[in-house]
Parts: C-alpha cells; structure tokens; sequence
C-alpha cells in the first residue's frame, strides 16, 4: 500500500545567535511550501541558534531562549494559516531534570529538532551520535539523545536521525532498521569539504539499502567563522535513485513528490492516520554537481560574504601588492561583494617593482574597486631613523607599517581588512606578524600556492567564456612570486619550488606523515627536514592569524590542534 507525500526541504542560511532572522527564514520558507501543496518541511540542524553554536550551547539564557523560541515558532506557523503543515525543525534543547556530572556539558543541552503540527511542538528527537573530530566538539557541548522517533504524516511513517547519527555504524541506523519506517528525514549542519567526491548521496545510498526506505538529507548554506556550508540537499529513493538535488552553495526549498509506503511501523506519534487522495505529482529537479575549481571558488566567495555580512560589515580593504596572492583575494572579494565595497590600495616601498606597481593598477582596473596608492618609504625612514635594524628586523618594518596603514584605514573608514597569505606561507611561517598577516578575515588561508595558481587561471577563464574582463593581470600570474622586502628578493631564495613544498606540506600537514615516511616515498630528505621545522617553528605564528573559510580536510585552526611549546621533532626517533 503507497501514500502520496509532498516534501519541501529548506536549504537556507541561518545565522548564529539570530533566534529571530533564523525563525524569520524558516516562516518565511514555511509559507513557500504552503503555496506549492507541501505536507512535510524539512529543516536544517539548529536552524533556530544557528550551527555551530559552540560553548553558547552551555549558556542557560541561550538554552531558554531557544526553546522559547521554538515554542513561538509553532505558534506563528498557525496562526499564518498553515497549521496543518508538518514541520521538522532544529534547535536547541536540554535535558529535563539532568544532573550535572564530570565529563558532562553542565545544563545538558541537546542538538535536538522538533515536530511542529497545529500551533505546537507535538515531538523532539535528539542527536545520538555526537562528532568530536576535526572541526567538532560536540561532547563538549551536548549530551547525546537515546530514543529514536517515527512520526506518522498523511498513513507514512517517518524516521528522524540528526546529521552524524547516518554516519556512524550501529546506533541510530541499527535501530531506525528495526522500526521500518516508510521514509527517513535527516537535518544537517554538514560542512564543505574539498575532495569528498560526493561521499554524502554514497552514504545516503548506503543508508537507504540498510534501513529500506528513502531518505531526504537537508543541509544549510551559508558562512560561519571559518566554516563554509554548501547545501547539496538531496532525496535518494529505494535502489538508491536519486530523485532530487538541490544546488550547491545557493537557498532553495527543495519540492519533490514521493510514493511511499504507507504505515509501516508502530509510530510515536500519529499526526494524521489517512493517506492523501491522489493528486497530480511532480518529479523533483537534480542540480548539476560543480567541478572542482568552481567548487572552491565558491566556497571562498560564500565563506567571505557571510563573514563580512554577518558582523556587520559592509565594506573590506585589501593591500594590493600587484602579486598572485592579493589579486586572488581582491578577485574575491569583488565577487563576494561587489566592486563598490571592495577597497585596494597600493603600499609601495623603494624595493616595489614598476611591474608590480602595474600590476595592482591593472587589477584595480579590471574588477573596478576602489583604488589609491600610499607611498610607505617616508614611514619606513622615520621608523628606521628612530631604531637602528638590520636584516630581517628591518626588511619587516615595511611589512609592520602596510599592517598598521590598513588597520588605521580601517579604523578611519569602517572597512574590514582581508589578511592575503595563502597555506604554504602560513604553513612555514612566511608571513610577518603585525605586519601581513594584519586582517579580519583571510579569504585563502586554506589555499596552498599552486592552487593559488590554479584558481586565478580558472577565474580569468570563466571571465573570456562570458566575454568578460578577466580580473587578474596576466603579469600576477606569470612572474616570480616576491615579497619584494630587498633588491631581487624571491620566494625561492627562502623556500622550495612551490610544487614541491605543496607536496610535501599536503603529506605532512593533512595527512599526519612523519619525515622517515616522506623521505622514503621519495621525496628529498633535505628538503623534508627543512620544510617540517619550518612548519614545527611556524606554529605560534598560525595561533594569531586571523580566520578563513575551510576548504580542505584539515584546515589550520579547529582542524589540527597542536601544542606551539614543543621538543617533539619528527627526527629524534
């Protein structure tokens, strides 16, 4: 026996701590599935606090204000003339009458959704299985749930799980097995993350085969510090058919018409018993995944316009040198906010190229900023004059006082100041603190050098197939990259071949192996041990860099934890 549903799933882009904007978005979308004949809305993972919440979650003012607002919420829905929509949404909860224990996050909160159906919150499931990997902390902020859920909607009996709950084994899958539900919705708060080869429609797939029934996986959009959301909400049927897929990246309700089995498990709670009447259906629409490139491209565009927005910025300044890194970032940032909220300025020291000096005014040109040049050599004088340096200290002055004009500029204007170094620099400490690394936000703090490269290529390409201004000059491209702190300074007078240290960098940093493993895959030795202490060394430097959006399996920052006071060195044993 088959019941007809019609599912709406929101990929929509919640901000932290807005309880108001966030049930703004989910009313708003709310009414969206109404108008298209929905029966079923899915919502993302804590799309009432936004996600994640991190150590807001043991704040008990956060935790009443969130289940006040979900209360709310339910009551708004009605009253909007939607009351018999049913609704899956996440926020956060704690548990009733918990007692505090070691080990536990005090006031037990729950990553928790509720079922919202006629004015009122008539379910919750919590999250069982909590991530405490890479960019997760979740044992430090949840208790986890241990009751599953089925909830039957029009004569189909649905099962909940929250997001990490379908990646573990066991658990929550075992015993969604067990209950044969008729479809399975999953909330989400999935990151992007480079390389992944579409391992969630796998998994979903997977999963499907498992418990025997489809799954409707929904995940938010959107920036939040350094975390990057991309959507790709998808619905996959029995046999795995994918039957919709929502684009990445982008807010979109997600309709697709499901048949279903109809009560097929003993349900906790029975919203309406009856099947549907039959009704004219529709097949769901499959978004083309994006390649490889775009993949990044917007990732880093979306990661910067939400950072900016988000914390109520409007406007972002960055320092054009007329080198690869900073027209990258510019070229970004003209994206990700249009040309007219996008400052450059040229800070040109005596060491300053004419081609770099052109460099940055053909940038400027091309993508249409706003553009000045402040001469630095004055500055550096005065500095110099008032405190003998020599060497490093004084190739770093230059550096100190681009970083204290931009922060003044900042500071004068309102602007919020991108920071340009790209991971190979940071990985080794090429950066000078206070100096370049000055900012708010580092747009390509998870971009190693070739992809730097590569990326700015892709870009140019993507502006001559739309007939076009390619952004970024052709001479920030090809010529050698320079900090250009003294007369014919290069990179390669500090550092390896760029495609060298990238490999090695991407072994030792992503993937944890040590030098006796490089160096017997055939890399060379000596290079190896310069580049691993240079990155051991460069760890206090990485503590005060600023923030930028994730793009690979392991960012620095929440993704790789090491202590910057250390002895451990990879050649002692």
């Amino acid at each position: 026996m088959l019941a007809q549903l019609r599912l709406a799933l929101a990929q929509i882009n919640p901000t932290v701590g807005d309880l108001v904007g966030n049930c703004a978005l989910v009313e708003k979308a709310a009414v969206q599935a109404a108008k298209e004949g929905a029966h079923l809305v899915v919502f993302p993972e804590m799309v009432v606090t936004g996600y994640p919440v991190e150590d807001l979650a043991l704040r008990p003012s956060f935790r009443k204000a969130s289940k006040t607002a979900i209360s709310d919420l339910a009551k708004k829905i009605r009253d909007n003339g939607n009351g018999d929509l049913v609704l899956v949404v996440g926020y956060l909860d704690e548990a009733a009458d918990f007692v505090n224990k070691l080990g536990a996050p005090i006031g037990a909160p729950q990553n928790a959704v509720a079922i919202i159906h006629d004015g009122q919150v008539k379910a919750r499931y919590v999250k069982h299985h909590l991530p405490n990997y890479g960019v997760f902390d979740e044992y430090r902020n949840f208790v986890p749930g241990q009751a599953s859920l089925v909830v039957r909607v029009h004569g189909v009996d649905i099962g909940v799980a929250i997001c990490e709950d379908i990646w573990q084994e066991g658990g929550a899958v075992s015993t969604l097995k067990e209950r044969t539900p008729g479809l399975v919705v999953v909330p989400n708060g999935s990151p992007y993350e480079r390389n992944k080869d579409d391992v969630r429609l796998a998994l979903v797939r997977q999963r499907v085969s498992e418990i025997g029934a489809p799954i409707a996986y929904v995940n938010m959009t959107g920036g939040q510090d350094d975390l990057v959301f991309d959507g790709d909400t998808i619905v996959v049927g029995l046999g795995g058919t994918l039957l919709a897929r929502a684009p990445q990246f982008q807010d979109q309700l997600l309709l697709v018409d499901l048949d279903l089995k109809a009560q097929t498990s003993k349900p906790d709670l029975v919203i309406h018993d009856e099947k549907l009447p039959a009704y004219s259906s529709h097949a769901g629409t499959i978004a083309p995944r994006l390649d490889d490139l775009e993949e990044v491209w917007s990732a880093l565009v979306v990661g910067l316009r939400d950072y900016v927005a988000k914390n109520n910025f409007k406007t972002a300044l960055v320092a054009i040198s007329g080198g690869i890194d900073s027209a990258l970032v510019a070229a970004i940032a003209v994206d990700a906010l249009g040309s007219g909220n996008v400052y450059g300025v040229s800070l040109p020291s005596k060491f300053s190229s004419d081609h770099s000096r052109s460099d940055a005014a053909d940038l400027a040109a091309n993508t249409g900023l706003h553009y000045r040049t402040i001469e630095i050599e004055a500055m550096v004088e005065s500095f110099l004059t008032s405190m003998r340096l020599d060497g490093i200290a004084q190739e770093n002055v230059q550096a100190r006082v681009r970083g204290v004009t931009l922060m003044g500029l900042s500071n004068q204007e309102g602007h919020l100041v991108l920071a340009t170094g790209n991971k190979s620099e940071l990985a080794v400490g090429y950066s000078t603190l206070y100096g370049d690394a000055v900012g708010a936000f580092a747009p390509i703090k998870d971009i190693y050098k070739t992809d730097v490269w590569a990326l700015s290529k892709w870009r140019n390409e993507q502006a001559r197939l739309r007939a076009e201004t390619a952004p970024i000059p052709v001479g920030s491209i090809t010529k050698e990259p320079s900090a250009e702190l003294r007369p014919g300074q290069k990179d390669s007078d500090s550092l390896p071949a760029y495609d060298l240290l990238d490999e090695v960098l991407l072994r030792y940093v992503e993937g944890d192996e040590g030098g006796e493993s490089l160096i017997a895959a055939g890399l060379d030795a000596h290079v190896v041990k310069r580049v691993i202490t240079m990155v051991d060394r460069a760890e206090y430097k990485r503590r005060q860099y600023p923030p930028g959006p994730k793009v690979s399996p392991r960012a620095f920052g929440k993704d790789r934890r090491l202590p910057i006071t250390s002895r451990w060195n990879e050649g002692s044993y």
